[in-house]
């Protein structure tokens, strides 16, 4: 069926379109769905036959589904330190789709120039002919600081030396494919191509199915022997683990989905240490060997000992564990050297030279400016050309010359005239235009392709498909920003159905459940701390609730009742001074100081801060939580912006009720902890976190509302608004029938085994987690001191006399031996948390240079 393209995109778009011209015909760049004369190619056909009987409204609901899918994954790309505004990694369903026939030539010139990437690292860490022979200039590779020389001489074991490979690709106007770049160090991007996969294959299945695409699971798995094979000649069972910089990385998602996807613990430089020359990771189990680390931390942050000092992101000493063959790594430091953009020049003279070979997939024209007939040609053709520093940094930008004004050219080629060797210029390619679903109609942008390969025995292997972008920007006529742009699924259509085969190696699948259980002790000590801060968060909101209620009630609070329920918002939330010894004023209007207990994240101890510690913690641990627990920490992020929304003018006429929705986020996330995960080590510590913390709170709670004689009907209402905060009240009132005697309140809320919020059933899910512990192989025979505080605490709880605690002093009015009861119990359960701390995670400082660094070089 043929058909034009103007008519199939008037079919997508509603009526506020009035004609095809949102989709040009682009100038001098190649179209991916439509020839020249505006008819689609036949291999786009089926698609947007497809797409095009869709309504606008329907293709909306598409796209949202895939932005919700990407949300509940914790699909982000550039976290910033802020945990309720992660950046959702951006997708738009329409894929790029490249044939078979096409996709043979590309993949053969991708393994050709993985090939020549892995002779040209052998050759610069080894006998440097290329250098020697004149092929490259020296003061490329040995200005560079991408070149290690310590690394000289390193070799990895097999017979490849570059292990993992990505290439920026662009089609020029006649529709070849050209490299731009290439990434070396830690190439990303893999783990976010499969989960666009994952993501397009769901929202569009039928099109997926019926247009053959070929499969990524064989690249994963290559991936994944690949690396299980590096150390072979020392052990069957590797244990490999994924290094990242942490839960701020721009690709942290991506490092821990790959990380569950391909089951290697995601551990960080300070989960890794280097002990009688091999480098360990430190578990909750002791010291465990690693034998191959996935990295991806840049070369330069890895190693503090022989590298950059100040790094606090790589394992001191690791690079004399590489040099001593004892770990391998992917990829082998030393590797970033090959992303210098001046290489792009030499390309063609060293395939030549070490493969006998021209490319046959292209590079983009370059020029080096440390050559002076090529830096004469830059300046007279800068309107033409992009400005490349030579050496790739992060806040190395490049420079587009059409772009410049005539003063701001003049500068740039001054600035090039001074340092020459360190820019280089290249071609300026558009790069061919595709289409993507935007502003609710299909438009054509500029796109390009990062594709990847993975070394096996006989050479690469090519990923069938790849990361593809697309700029969202209509001014912007080529893609420079992964945060500014839309990513797409890549479809390499097969000429016929996959079949379906299982690779997976026994001995791989034995080794991955060995490693479940060995969590690095940074893990656990992040869910440690997230159940405690839920659980923190969740008693505040509880309480501020009830007093909320008890302030808005029909009857009016007599003061007394009011200034206790103030005071115990304060204390228990450790907001001080707060409330504690308020002044009538204070007390009059409440309101700015309950506002900021709740919604002030700068304030130690309010609600948003207590939740965005845990988020945050949630954020260090993605890799671990479930998929139904990211949807509702999720709805949590979207609870805590209502929040601020309702609190903008201060506090809202029934501000119990903005309060409802985190509460019951919270008690979602309890209960789904409780109910659908493991009862692994993770769990475990998590639990007591969260029971330690209950146990903690609970004990302030009674401290501070019960410990003051107050008359009769205050003692009431500050007894049943305790109880009420902890969801007691009713129970309370069904055993003892409305006599509100202290006693009573505190044998529910102390000593009452069936009630799950009491303090003796806190203690005693304490004790049963212990029991659970990995033993301290430095114990001697007997109790261990953190049983020995839960035990004693536990028979303070069940010896306790309740009338003995509930009598009034006299002189003091008040009830000195609960006070002194929860005093004793509050220190005990600190004291237990810190002995947890010191026993079971990593608390040793960073590692400090000998030497500080007195200042840094700008290249």
């Amino acid at each position: 069926m043929q058909f034009q393209s103007g008519n199939f995109v008037t079919s997508i778009m509603d009526e506020k379109s009035t004609s095809p011209s949102d989709y040009e015909t682009p100038m001098n760049a190649y179209d991916e769905a439509f020839t020249p004369d505006r008819q689609p190619r036949t291999h786009w056909e089926p698609l947007l036959r497809t797409m095009g009987d869709l309504t606008n409204e329907e293709m909306q609901d598409r796209q949202r589904r895939a932005q919700r899918i990407l949300r509940e994954d914790g699909a982000t790309y550039n976290l910033t330190s802020d945990p309720l505004t992660p950046s959702v990694w951006s997708l738009d369903l329409i894929p790029n789709i490249i044939p078979t026939d096409e996709w043979l030539g590309i993949e053969q010139g991708l393994a050709q120039r993985s090939t020549l990437f892995d002779l040209i690292l052998k050759d610069l860490y080894g006998p440097q002919k290329l250098l020697k022979s004149g092929i490259i200039p020296s003061e490329i590779i040995f200005s560079h600081p991408g070149f290690l020389r310590q690394c000289h001489g390193v070799t990895v074991p097999g017979a490849h030396q570059l292990l993992l490979h990505a290439v920026d690709l662009v089609r020029d106007s006649s529709g070849q494919f050209q490299a731009i770049g290439d990434r070396t160090q830690a190439p990303n991007g893999a783990g976010y191509a499969l989960e666009n996969r994952t993501v397009v294959s769901r929202v569009i299945p039928n099109s997926f199915r019926e247009s053959q695409v070929r499969r990524l699971a064989s690249f994963f798995q290559s991936f994944k022997n690949m690396l299980s094979n590096l150390s072979c000649e020392w052990t069957d069972t590797p244990r490999i683990v994924m290094l990242t910089p942490g839960a701020f990385s721009s690709t942290y998602f991506e490092q821990a989905y790959l990380s569950n996807y391909l089951g290697f613990p995601l551990v960080q430089g300070s989960d890794l240490t280097v002990r009688n020359g091999a480098v360990w990771m430190k578990s909750l189990n002791g010291l465990a060997r690693v034998d191959v680390i996935l990295r991806r931390v840049e070369d330069a942050y890895c190693d503090q000992a022989e590298l950059k000092a100040d790094s606090f992101l790589g394992v001191p000493g690791l690079l004399e564990v590489v040099r001593a063959g004892n770990v391998v790594l992917a990829n082998p430091l030393g590797s970033g050297i090959l992303e210098a953009p001046a290489l792009m020049k030499f390309l063609p003279a060293m395939s030549d030279f070490l493969i006998g070979e021209q490319l046959t997939l292209p590079s983009v024209a370059s020029w080096w400016c440390g050559d002076k007939e090529d830096l004469a040609y830059v300046i007279a053709n800068i309107n033409n050309l992009i400005i490349k520093p030579a050496i790739r940094r992060h806040d190395s930008n490049s420079v587009y010359g059409h772009t410049l004004t005539k003063e701001q050219k003049a500068s740039t080629i001054e600035s090039i005239k001074k340092r020459p060797h360190l820019y280089v210029a290249q071609s300026y390619i558009p790069g061919s235009m595709a289409p993507i679903w935007l502003d609710d109609r299909m438009q054509a942008r500029p796109s390009l392709l990062r594709a990847f390969t993975v070394a096996n025995p006989t050479g690469y292997t090519v990923m069938p498909g790849g990361l593809s972008r697309a700029g969202e920007s209509e001014k912007e006529t080529i893609v420079s920003n992964i945060s500014t742009s839309k990513s797409k699924d890549t479809w390499i259509l097969a000429a016929e159905p996959e079949q379906q085969t299982n690779t997976i190696t026994e001995h791989i699948l034995l080794q991955d459940e060995a490693l479940q259980a060995n969590l690095p002790s940074r893990v656990v000590e992040n869910l440690f701390w997230m159940g405690r801060y839920a659980e923190r968060a969740e008693i505040s909101l509880r309480l501020l609730r009830t007093i909320f209620k008890q302030m808005n009630g029909v009857d009016p609070l007599p003061e007394e009742s009011l200034r206790t329920l103030l005071e115990m918002a304060s204390i228990q939330t450790g907001c001080l001074p707060g409330f504690v010894d308020a002044n009538e004023e204070l007390l009059a209007n409440p309101e700015d100081e309950l506002v900021s207990i709740i919604t002030d994240n700068s304030r130690a101890g309010s609600i948003k801060a207590n939740l965005q510690a845990m988020l945050s913690c949630g954020e260090q641990v993605k890799e671990m939580l479930s998929a139904d627990t990211r949807i509702i920490i999720n709805e949590l992020r979207d609870h805590i912006h209502d929040l601020d929304r309702s609190y903008t003018n201060g506090l809202p006429s029934a501000p119990e009720e903005s309060l409802d929705s985190l509460v019951t986020s919270l008690l979602a996330l309890s209960g789904l902890n409780h109910e659908s995960m493991l009862r692994g080590l993770d769990w475990t510590f998590q639990e007591i976190g969260r029971r330690t913390e209950r146990a903690l709170q609970t004990a302030k709670l009674l401290r501070s509302a019960l410990t003051k004689q107050l008359s009769p009907v205050p003692q009431q209402q500050i007894l049943e608004s305790v109880l009420l905060s902890v969801e007691a009240l009713i129970s309370f009132r069904r055993r003892y029938r409305n006599r509100a005697r202290v006693a009573y309140g505190l044998d529910l809320l102390m000593i009452d085994g069936t009630n799950p919020r009491s303090l003796l059933y806190q203690v005693e899910q304490l004790r049963k987690c212990i029991k659970k512990l990995p033993r301290n192989q430095m114990a001697t025979a007997g109790l261990s001191p953190e049983n020995k505080i839960i035990i004693k605490s536990l028979n303070d709880i069940q010896l306790a006399d309740l009338e003995e605690l509930a009598k009034v002093n006299e002189k003091t009015q008040s009830r000195e031996s609960l006070t002194l009861l929860m005093t004793e119990l509050l220190e005990q359960l600190e004291h237990f948390t810190v002995l947890i701390s010191d026993k079971y995670f990593d608390h040793t400082d960073g590692p400090q240079s000998l030497m500080k660094v007195i200042g840094k070089t700008n290249l």
